[in-house]
């Protein structure tokens, strides 16, 4: 029974491609990387309980599941001490009500949580008012990297938002802000 086991070991590891062995330099290439994003990731959590950060976005997804490709420089969901901005852009000659073509709204924000669960993975959100914004602004991030998701939901729609990118501190970001409303 047990040479029967071995046997299908060995032609389960390779089938699958297993290695015994791996490069040393990947290895140490892999925990540089965790390292590094570690490092992201800690100066995150940091920027959100300072309430100074930015997520800079480079994605945004819209309800229904569409979603669109974005600059991250004119995209971004940032807050300062309880002032929160909300900014979209898109690439196209309509120069929109923030002249860069899209919107942005700021706002003060309110009712800010931040919890963290059992994994490292954090959660924050807030209540952002304004006078061209009323919306719940909730921020996920996964333990051990900076990259973010912040999801806009209106209070007086459903046009729900989702913002994903990464998270910086206000000083590390590198954010081209438009005219608010």
């Amino acid at each position: 029974m047990k040479p029967i086991v071995i046997f299908l070991g060995i032609i389960a590891c390779v089938l699958t491609g297993c290695k015994t062995t791996q490069d040393p330099a990947k290895i140490a290439e892999k925990e540089a990387q965790e390292a590094q994003d570690k490092i992201w990731y800690d100066a995150a959590v940091k920027s959100l309980n300072d309430r100074e950060f930015v997520l800079e976005a480079d994605r945004v997804n819209f309800r229904g599941g569409r979603f669109i490709y974005v600059t991250s420089n004119t995209n971004f969901v940032s807050m300062h001490g309880d002032k929160a901005t909300i900014q979209m852009a898109f690439n196209s000659p309509y120069a929109g009500p923030n002249g860069i073509g899209g919107i942005t709204v700021d706002g003060t924000a309110s009712n800010i949580k931040m919890d963290t669960d059992s994994k490292g993975n954090v959660t924050f959100s807030m209540m952002v008012q304004g006078v061209a914004v009323s919306a719940n602004v909730t921020l996920r991030m996964t333990n051990g990297s900076n990259k973010c998701t912040a999801t806009v939901s209106p209070n007086f729609s459903g046009n729900r938002i989702d913002f994903t990118g990464s998270l910086y501190h206000e000083s590390e970001s590198n954010v081209f802000k438009g005219r608010s409303l």
